[in-house]
């Protein structure tokens, strides 16, 4: 096997879920390979990179290897090399820590207390 349809390749590789989920993202644009524009019909070769916009982000691959058949995840992961770089850390919404906002009834007495105002 020297080449396999993108749509099924995806779907072998598990980043869709149904083999035709996999081809309306292709007609949709969401896959490129080798920097061109494909369709489910579209030949994938061992040595391609794909950049994929899957339900999971944004994807940059190199394939290792090829497959029609649906396996498990760990079958999966050895039919491509993920290329995607990291995300930067903290992600886009930052975690607030716990008590790190407005301050209870409790804490307001107690900043009170401390240095020595009254609220009225």
């Amino acid at each position: 096997m020297t080449a396999v349809r993108a749509d099924k390749w995806l779907w072998a590789a598990r980043f869709w879920k149904t083999r035709s989920q996999a081809a309306t993202a292709l007609r949709e644009g969401a896959v490129t390979i080798g920097g061109n524009r494909a369709d489910p019909a579209t030949q994938v070769k061992v040595g391609d990179t794909l950049i994929a916009r899957t339900p999971g982000g944004k994807k940059i691959l190199f394939v290792r290897a090829l497959s029609e058949q649906r396996g498990g995840a760990e079958v999966a992961k050895l039919l491509y090399e993920d290329l995607t770089p990291p995300e930067p850390e903290g992600g886009e919404l930052a975690t607030r820590e716990r008590g790190a906002g407005r301050p209870t009834k409790r804490d307001r007495r107690e900043i009170e207390r401390w240095t020595g105002e009254e609220s009225e």
